[in-house]
């Protein structure tokens, strides 16, 4: 499923003397199975846009086009859109409520008026793809950890089995654990039903990690998108920005700079093993087969 959209603009506010701008002329197309990536510092306008891809938000000016269907049409029915687009907000456990896991997951297909054996197909199928044991669904939610808690709020939207996933800062909060799990378990949903994901992020790793493209927003304008290992060779530009680069791409960069022959574009723990170890081979003029 593809998202399409040309000259969007949205006032808060609008025709007040509280009216601010929050975004302004994007003009962005996600393609269908690709994972997005959007990055910007606070207040960039990042959960603004997002929030247009389903309807929560209407345009002030522009046009948002879901598989070539313009979401404010009239006749368009907005619950069909988000049922096929799910989004997951920040800290979405916050938004459990239920007696049971299980009952929050079935929330949203009852509300689709889903029930019997397709209901129950559907919340084990979402348990099973977040990895949350189905000992674990008569519990209350309210008992389990912070990384439970978040993999539950995913599935309650995976249960209404949407063709995009759209995730705000799906790791924040997280401790190192529960980050991992989170991002393994997206990479995976997005690999076996062939989503497309856009996700917003402070989390460079995270991005170099999972995406197939970024989207830099800086104060309401989309500033740069490619891939990441195009982007991140601007780093001054992002720096400028309020934003950095991997980890793995400074230590790149640092080795580079004491005059190691490596490639700049380093984004992860893996590249800069191969990177560093081709190098010592050739120092060595053998195969050590050492790891980092």
């Amino acid at each position: 499923m593809s998202i399409e959209i040309r000259g969007l603009t949205h006032i808060y506010n609008a025709g007040t003397p509280f009216a601010r701008v929050a975004i302004q002329d994007i003009d962005l197309t996600i393609n269908d199975g690709e994972v997005v990536a959007i990055i910007g510092h606070t207040g960039s306008g990042k959960s603004t846009l997002v929030q247009h891809f389903n309807g929560l938000l209407r345009p002030t000016s522009g046009s948002v086009k879901i598989d070539g269907v313009e979401i404010g049409d009239k006749g368009v029915d907005l619950r069909t859109i988000r049922r096929k687009i799910g989004l997951v907000f920040q800290y979405p456990e916050h938004q459990l409520f239920e007696e049971t896991v299980w009952l929050d997951v079935a929330f949203g297909p009852r509300n689709m008026g889903i029930d019997g054996k397709e209901l129950e197909g559907r919340v084990q199928r979402a348990l099973a793809a977040v990895d949350i044991d189905e000992v674990l669904a008569e519990r209350s939610p309210f008992e389990l950890s912070g990384g439970e808690k978040r993999r539950v709020a995913i599935a309650g939207v995976l249960a209404m089995e949407p063709s995009v996933l759209i995730l705000d800062e799906p790791t924040a909060g997280l401790d190192p654990r529960g980050r991992e799990d989170i991002l393994a378990q997206v990479q995976r949903l997005q690999e076996q039903r062939d989503l497309t994901v856009v996700f917003v992020s402070h989390n460079m790793a995270e991005v170099a990690r999972l995406a197939d493209r970024l989207v830099v927003m800086d104060q309401g304008r989309i500033a740069m998108q490619g891939p990441p290992r195009d982007i991140f060779q601007e780093g001054s530009r992002l720096e400028a920005m309020g934003l950095g680069v991997p980890d793995m791409t400074l230590l790149m960069q640092k080795l580079i700079s004491l005059g190691w022959d490596l490639p700049a574009s380093a984004l992860t723990v893996e590249d800069a093993e191969q990177a560093i170890m081709a190098v010592l081979r050739e120092k060595a003029g053998v195969d050590t087969g050492a790891k980092l």
